[in-house]
């Protein structure tokens, strides 16, 4: 049975291991804003309210595709007039919802849908992947795997072989820009939220799901034999 080498024997060899993987997006947020305005500042909190209840009735009708959803700061501000006197003109009132969609078949119809709510502003869809999306993972492994195989790579020109890891590091991760969708609009298809009977349909988002591409990076140091890299007999 043949030792294994002791450190002296052995010489060292540093590679990086990298990997990219280009992937469909696993859900998709939506910013939703909306604004109140008014004379008194009561009036303008119960319009909020009001709205607010309006977009969180309509979020919750579309029951398990909505992933996540949460009500974000809410504020009611006096406008002043213009001059000296700092009189107040009225009340600006702003709340937000943050919604994420893990079915994209519903995606285009709620855009369409909370569009159509007074004073509402939206931003995205934005694609990403769930924290704890195993395409992380897979990531890491295809890198210390690279990194292993370019260093049996290094071994054999040289006429050695690897025997032991020294050290293995990872560089770092880098995960997916958030970008929003570039819809275009469409005919509605048919509703699977909750809409007023007898209510014209908005016009229909088509999404195209932005693919995301998670890079992951390590640095490996391995143990190899030492090369025979003695000079050939003269003949």
């Amino acid at each position: 049975m043949d030792e294994a080498p002791t450190p002296a024997d052995t010489s060292v060899i540093s590679v990086r291991g990298e990997a990219t993987l280009v992937v469909d997006p696993e859900i998709a947020d939506i910013f939703i804003s909306f604004f109140a305005q008014a004379r008194d500042r009561r009036e303008a909190f119960e319009r909020l309210v009001k709205r607010n209840d309006e977009v969180l009735s309509l979020v919750r009708s579309y029951g398990d595709a909505i992933e996540h959803f949460a009500s974000g700061g809410l504020s009611v501000v006096p406008e002043l007039r213009r001059g000296r006197d700092e009189k107040i003109r009225s009340y600006r009132g702003s709340a937000q919802v943050n919604a994420t969609v893990a079915d994209f078949s519903v995606l285009g119809e709620l855009i369409a849908r909370l569009s159509e709510l007074e004073t509402v502003t939206l931003n995205g869809p934005f694609w990403r992947l769930r924290q704890t999306s195993p395409v992380y993972r897979d990531a890491r492994t295809q890198a210390v795997s690279e990194a292993l195989a370019r260093a049996r790579d290094y071994a054999a020109a040289i006429g050695c072989r690897v025997v032991g890891l020294i050290e293995l590091s990872d560089t770092g991760m880098s995960a997916p820009m958030m970008r929003a969708a570039r819809p275009r609009m469409v005919p509605m298809a048919a509703p699977t939220g909750g809409a007023a009977p007898g209510a014209p349909e908005p016009p229909m988002l088509d999404l195209e799901p932005q693919q995301q591409t998670v890079h992951a990076n390590v640095e490996a140091r391995f143990h190899a034999t030492q090369p025979d890299l003695a000079p050939p007999a003269e003949g």
